[in-house]
């Protein structure tokens, strides 16, 4: 008897200890929160891909403080479907929707004309939508889809829309990359990948690319009252995954799925640094950093490169056609 009571005391004792273990483990992975109080009353946010993950959970966050939020989405049906859940749970009307396909130059510059015709200020621009590892595919300008969705269709966006920011200053703008960026390399000689296509290569470089942009961009912006940064969200389960799970092997699925479990955060953890980069308030002058779990962070050593950070904003103005007026309105000269 004693003999029993004694191994069901042990077995009691390695699951708390393991129970205990994986509440740790969870809330390391968890990562930071946004502490910011801060309200949006009369603000108005665009965030691009804003229907499902964490642009969702951000849009719900921001409505919440107040914030005019723009949806702009590819999907119009699932971006309604998003905007109705985010109106009843944050109890703000004011959330719309409105149509941007990245994967098209020409979507993109009606959503910024429109954009520019009926708002009169834009106060946070979050460049959030994204695709991952996704079968070789070109955008509808020929790009390679990675770079172009990820890149230079924000790129554009971007462009297009810092007259309204500058207008409303101070503005932020907030682009998400990742940790990926890290075994990046920018393919000048090959950028869309057409000699040897891989779809890992092709999304690291993409987010290597959102972080030289906003390099180069906060230079740029320097004394307009315009910040811009960038971060990585944390390793979170959201449909980003949509092209890559399917072609895992069985067993590679069942393991993805228990490290899935144990450490992945959800999107709503996952949403948290980006929320912090567009309300807080400590980074009202902060600008050309890289954040991760709520806090400043050191890119890779490639992502630090201003010589390559202003040889891709050049490659970029010209796979986008950015036009010479726009281009003469960004460059700020230095004092």
């Amino acid at each position: 008897m004693v003999e029993f009571l004694q191994r069901c005391w042990l077995l009691a004792s390695s699951l708390t200890a393991a129970g205990i273990g994986f509440i740790l483990l969870r809330r390391w992975c968890s990562g930071g929160v946004c502490k910011s109080k801060a309200r949006l009353d009369g603000k108005t946010v665009i965030i691009t891909g804003a229907n499902v993950g964490i642009g969702k959970e951000t849009a719900r966050a921001l409505a919440q403080r107040g914030a005019r939020v723009i949806l702009a989405c590819r999907d119009l049906d699932k971006a309604r479907k998003a905007s109705n859940e985010i109106r009843i749970a944050s109890g703000n009307g004011n959330v719309v929707v409105q149509k941007l396909d990245l994967a098209s130059l020409q979507s993109v510059r009606s959503f910024a004309n429109k954009i520019t015709e009926t708002e009169t200020h834009l106060d946070i621009l979050i460049n959030n939508a994204g695709v991952f590892r996704c079968p070789k595919r070109k955008t509808d300008d020929g790009f390679e889809m990675q770079l172009g969705v990820n890149h230079l269709g924000h790129f554009l966006l971007t462009n297009l829309l810092l007259d309204l920011l500058k207008k409303s200053a101070p503005s932020r703008i907030v682009t998400v990359s990742s940790l990926a960026h890290g075994y990046g390399k920018i393919h000048f000689d090959d950028i869309n990948l057409d000699n040897s296509y891989n779809s890992g290569d092709g999304y690291n470089q993409s987010k290597l690319a959102n972080i030289l942009f906003t390099r180069e961009l906060a230079k740029k912006l320097k004394g307009t009252g315009v910040t811009a940064n960038c971060l990585h969200p944390g390793v979170i389960m959201t449909e980003l995954g949509r092209h890559y799970i399917p072609t895992l092997a069985i067993w590679w699925k069942i393991l993805l799925a228990l490290i899935a479990f144990l450490i992945f955060k959800k999107p709503w953890q996952g949403a948290q640094t980006t929320i912090y980069c567009a309300v807080a308030e400590e980074l009202d002058n902060v600008s050309g950093l890289y954040f991760s779990d709520c806090a400043a962070k050191e890119t890779a050593l490639q992502a630090q490169d201003d010589e390559a950070a202003k040889r891709l904003w050049e490659l970029s103005e010209k796979m986008v056609g950015l036009d010479e007026s726009k281009k003469q309105q960004l460059y700020i000269p230095e004092s």
